[in-house]
């Protein structure tokens, strides 16, 4: 699934790094599972720190517009990265499941993990 990722542009990389930041801040707290979740896609998906801020100055809504014209491969892999970001602290915060919800609506996707 990831392989499908790593083949986005960079808006589509802007969008999909800026939701994953948003998925990590969800619940006010940043954990060490998430840290290491998102140091391991920015080696997979070739990006940095800077390019985090960058995608911090987007909004959401903007966000959601560049990935919505992702394809439905991208879209699944998407939403499977989001569960495992929202997952890597051990459990799914009352905020993360409302953020993956919304999400998964715009995008047109189901959760793969019940």
């Amino acid at each position: 699934m990831l392989t499908l990722i790593s083949q986005n542009n960079l808006a589509e990389k802007l969008g999909i790094v800026k939701m994953i930041d948003s998925m990590i801040h969800a619940d006010g707290i940043v954990h060490n599972g998430e840290i290491s979740i998102m140091v391991e896609l920015m080696e997979y998906l070739d990006f940095d720190s800077s390019f985090i801020q960058q995608a911090r100055t987007i909004s959401s809504s903007q966000s959601l517009m560049l990935l919505g014209s992702m394809s439905d491969e991208k879209k699944v892999a998407l939403a499977s990265i989001l569960e495992e970001v929202a997952l890597s602290d051990g459990f799914k915060h009352e905020k993360e499941l409302e953020l993956l919800k919304q999400v998964f609506k715009i995008l047109g996707v189901e959760s793969s993990k019940k």
